[in-house]
């Protein structure tokens, strides 16, 4: 690690990241303290200025890799560089950080690059493509510079009605408190199983709500006649919110809350200042596939985009997953345990 490089305690990181106006939430110690009970390590690696103030860095983690092939670096939604000319010094940092914990590669999704800066290019880093992605690629993102009549109307005919059915009936929506969580991972065993997709464990979303709300989340709930129906968990940073769990109940679904809650937390998020809002997680197919496919489909993310393409966003794309080799033997022999895999 060069000279000018350190390791941030979690306080200055996190303080350094809420002042960058589009730093991502997998940058925060928070989310990293959320993937640890899953295996994910952690190491923070920044830079100072002149005058002794954290002024770049990024947030990488680290997992076993399988038949001991050493470990993977990973760098999600990073790194945070607002002087382009502090580059070298701070991916000469990530590589150190990355080689003293025996990686065999580093994976790096950059997410997407803030408005009017330069374009990220791996390939010019020592990056190649990667097929394994950890975060899904494609999403939605939906423009949050309206009031609410501006919204609706570019959503679809479809769910501007939904919406206003979810606003019927007495259906009561609000901000659940720590101890009502129950209510909200009932609905995601539900859902995970009327889908057939996997969901995290109620402890997970425990750690979920005690980490980020009310700071950088907020569980919205819906529920009619005393019966939970619907619920999302919405977070917040900067100039950005993301929808990353969802669930609803079995029953009325008629009374369409699932739009509901999800009504309520676009309008938190811009409550907050927020202006982009991203429903994360599309298939990864161009638009006009997307279009074609999605009333046909329904495994994978297909099932999701049939309700996330109707609230008036736009599709879009980040750059994907590249890896930069650490350890050539090791990387060929994980590769190579890929390809038998499948």
């Amino acid at each position: 690690m060069s000279a000018h490089a350190f390791t941030p305690q979690p306080a200055e990181w996190d303080a350094f990241v809420q002042q960058q106006p589009h730093a991502h939430l997998l940058q925060t110690s928070a989310w990293a303290a959320l993937k640890a009970p899953a295996g994910w390590a952690c190491a923070r690696v920044g830079l100072r200025d002149a005058a002794g103030r954290l002024c770049a860095g990024a947030q990488l983690l680290f997992r076993p890799l399988p038949l001991r092939l050493g470990t993977m670096a990973y760098l999600p939604m990073g790194p945070l560089l607002p002087d382009a000319a502090q580059a070298d010094a701070l991916w000469a940092a990530i590589d150190a950080a990355a080689r003293a914990r025996g990686a065999a590669f580093l994976k790096w999704e950059p997410g997407f690059p803030p408005p009017g800066a330069p374009a990220s290019q791996p390939a010019a880093l020592g990056f190649a493509p990667s097929p394994q992605t950890i975060q899904p690629p494609r999403t939605v993102l939906i423009a949050l510079d309206a009031d609410d009549d501006g919204l609706l109307a570019r959503m679809n005919q479809g769910t501007r009605r939904k919406i206003r059915q979810s606003q019927k009936n007495d259906i009561r929506y609000w901000e659940a408190a720590a101890h009502e969580l129950p209510l909200f991972t009932g609905m995601m065993q539900m859902t995970g199983a009327r889908n057939t997709f996997g969901v995290h464990s109620p402890d997970y979303y425990a750690l979920a709500y005690r980490l980020f709300v009310p700071q950088h989340a907020a569980l919205i709930l819906a529920e009619h006649e005393g019966e939970p129906l619907a619920g999302v968990m919405v977070f917040a940073l900067g100039d950005s919110a993301w929808y990353l769990y969802g669930a609803s109940s079995d029953s009325k679904r008629n009374l369409m809350a699932a739009y509901g809650v999800q009504w309520a937390a676009i309008r938190w998020a811009r409550a907050r200042g927020c202006r982009t809002y991203d429903m994360w997680g599309i298939p990864d197919e161009d638009e006009a596939v997307l279009e074609a496919q999605f009333q046909q489909r329904s495994d994978g993310l297909w099932g999701v985009y049939g309700f996330k393409r109707g609230w008036g966003g736009q599709v879009a794309r980040t750059p994907g997953a590249w890896d930069r080799v650490c350890n050539p033997a090791l990387y060929a022999a994980y590769r190579l345990a890929l390809r038998l895999r499948r």
